[in-house]
C-alpha cells in the first residue's frame, strides 16, 4: 500500500463500554490551549484601538493592508455585475433550495391555557443584530454566505453583517468577487474585509474608526456570532461567548460514510477524498463490517489521491490520526460507532439505509444513500451545511432558522387563574426559604401577608383555601 493508507480500527470482537468506544473514535488534535494565548491578546487590542488594530492585524495575517475595512457598496454590485452566468444560475439555484427549506423551519408562536384566567403563550423574537462570519484560507466560500444570510432573513434578523478575510488572489484588499457577489444576490451590502480571531472581535466589542473613510463608528456590536472559521476564529469565539451569542465552536471539518458489503468503492473513496481536500486536519472515517469493502476503498484511495488537485492536503488529511477506518462486527456496531463518532456529516449507503438511519442518534447532518453525497449539502440540497464538528452532534444540531431566533414565554394570569394556585406558591416559596416570593403573591388578595400568624386565616377569608 501507499502513503494513502488509511489507519486501521478494529473494533471486532471487543465489547466497549460508552467510554471506551468514545475514547476509539479518531479526532483531531486541536491544540487549543495555544490558540488561547495567541488568540487573547488580539481580542483585547480590536476592543481597546478598533480599526487601527483590525488594519494592523490584517497585515499581519492577511498580508495586505485595506484601506476600506468596510467593502464599499459600490465594490459589492460591481462583483455581482462581473460574476460568470453560470456560477450565478449555481448561486441563484442554492439560494432558492436554501430558502424554500429555511421557510419551513420557521416556528409559530403559540399559547397553552391552563384553566380560566391563566395562560402561558410563547413568541418566537429574532435575534436583532447579528455578526457572520464567512471563513478564506485554502478556499472560497460563497457557499457559507448562503447557509448564513438565508436562514437569518428567514428568522427576521433586522441587521446582518458579514466579515470575510481580504482575497489574496488580488492587492485591493477586498474579499474575494465571488463572495461580494453573493452578498449582493443575497441584499446583504454591510461587509468587511476583516478575517480571523480581529473579525470575532470586532463583532463582539464593535470598532471605532481610525480612518475617514471608517467613519467615527466601523462596525456596531452584534448580539450573536454564526459561522465557521479556522482554530483561532473557533477560539476568539469561544472566548466571547456569554458577551454574545455564538453558534458554536467548531473544529475541522468532518464526514464519517456507514456502509456495508454493498457499496461502491470508487464512490466511497471518492467522497473521503472530497471531504479531506478542506484541510489537513479535515477527518474522514469510513465505519463497515466489510473487510473486503476496506480493502477495495484503500486500493481505490491509492489510484485517486494523486490525480485530485490538492493531493498533498488530501494525503495529509487521510493519513492523519483523525482519519481512519473502522472495522466492525455487524451493522449493530457500525451504528454504535457512528453514534459514537457524531460526524458532522454522515453518509449512509447500506442494503437497508432506512432502518439504519432510524437507528442513528448523533449526526449534524444524514445523507441517505448513494446519491446523496455531502457535495450536495454543500452546495444546493437545501439544507445548511454549518454543523456540529468534533462529536458536538451528540448534544448539539446544525445551523438553521431556530439559531437566528429566541423563544420567549409570555405569561397571562387575570385575578382568577391567579387566586386558584397563590396558597400554593406561598407555600412552596416557604419551603425555598424566599417569603417574600410568597408575600408578593398573596398582596395582591389579602391586607397583610406579613404577619404570619394570620396569613392562614387571611388566605381563607379570600377565598384562597
Amino acid at each position: 500500500m501507499s502513503e494513502q493508507t488509511m489507519r486501521i480500527i478494529d473494533l471486532r470482537g471487543r465489547r466497549l463500554t460508552r467510554a471506551e468506544m468514545l475514547e476509539a473514535m479518531p479526532r483531531a488534535d486541536m491544540g487549543t490551549s495555544e490558540a488561547t494565548d495567541l488568540v487573547t491578546p488580539i481580542l483585547d487590542d480590536v476592543r481597546q484601538r478598533g480599526a487601527a488594530a483590525l488594519r494592523d492585524f490584517e497585515e499581519k495575517f492577511d498580508h495586505i493592508r485595506p484601506h476600506d475595512l468596510r467593502v464599499p457598496v459600490e465594490a459589492i454590485h460591481a462583483a455581482e455585475d462581473a460574476l460568470d452566468p453560470e456560477v450565478r444560475a449555481a448561486i441563484e439555484e442554492s439560494v432558492r433550495r436554501a430558502r424554500k427549506v429555511a421557510a419551513s423551519q420557521v416556528p409559530h408562536d403559540f399559547h397553552t391555557d391552563l384553566g380560566e384566567g391563566a395562560r402561558v403563550a410563547e413568541r418566537w423574537i429574532p435575534v436583532q443584530r447579528v455578526g457572520l462570519y464567512v471563513p478564506g484560507g485554502k478556499a472560497v466560500y460563497p457557499s457559507s454566505v448562503i447557509m448564513n444570510v438565508v436562514p437569518a432573513q428567514a428568522a427576521g434578523v433586522e441587521s446582518l453583517a458579514i466579515a470575510t478575510p481580504p482575497s489574496k488572489a488580488t492587492n485591493d484588499g477586498l474579499p474575494d468577487a465571488t463572495i461580494l457577489a453573493t452578498c449582493a444576490i443575497l441584499g446583504v451590502d454591510e461587509v468587511y474585509a476583516v478575517g480571523g480571531a480581529q473579525a470575532i472581535a470586532m463583532f463582539a466589542y464593535g470598532a471605532r474608526g481610525s480612518e475617514p473613510q471608517d467613519g467615527d463608528v466601523l462596525c456596531d456590536p452584534v448580539d450573536k456570532i454564526t459561522g465557521p472559521g479556522n482554530i483561532f476564529v473557533a477560539t476568539a469565539k469561544r472566548l466571547v461567548s456569554g458577551m454574545v451569542g455564538i453558534d458554536a465552536v467548531a473544529g475541522p471539518t468532518e464526514i464519517a460514510i456507514l456502509a456495508d458489503s454493498g457499496a461502491n468503492p470508487e464512490w466511497v473513496a471518492a467522497d473521503l477524498i472530497g471531504q479531506a481536500e478542506h484541510d489537513e486536519l479535515a477527518g474522514s472515517v469510513l465505519i463497515t463490517d466489510s473487510t473486503d469493502l476496506a480493502a477495495k476503498v484503500q486500493e481505490s484511495l491509492d489510484r485517486r489521491v494523486p490525480r485530485t488537485e490538492h493531493s498533498g492536503r488530501v494525503a495529509t488529511s487521510l493519513t492523519g490520526r483523525q482519519s481512519g477506518i473502522i472495522i466492525t462486527d455487524g451493522i449493530d456496531q457500525s451504528v454504535d460507532a457512528a453514534n459514537a463518532y457524531a460526524a458532522e456529516h454522515l453518509e449512509v449507503q447500506t442494503a437497508d439505509d432506512d432502518a439504519v438511519i432510524a437507528r442513528i442518534r448523533n449526526a449534524g447532518a444524514i445523507f441517505r444513500g448513494p446519491y446523496s453525497p455531502v457535495p450536495l449539502g454543500d452546495y444546493m440540497s437545501g439544507s445548511n451545511h454549518v454543523l456540529p464538528t468534533s462529536g458536538t452532534a451528540r448534544f448539539a444540531s446544525g445551523l438553521g432558522v431556530h439559531t437566528f431566533m429566541k423563544p420567549v414565554e409570555v405569561i397571562e394570569y387575570d385575578r382568577t387563574g391567579l387566586g386558584e394556585i397563590a396558597s400554593r406558591i406561598n407555600a412552596f416559596a416557604v419551603s425555598e426559604d424566599l417569603p417574600a416570593h410568597g408575600e408578593s403573591v398573596l398582596s395582591r388578595f389579602i391586607d397583610d401577608p406579613y404577619d404570619k400568624a394570620t396569613v392562614r386565616k387571611q388566605e381563607s377569608e379570600a377565598g384562597l383555601r
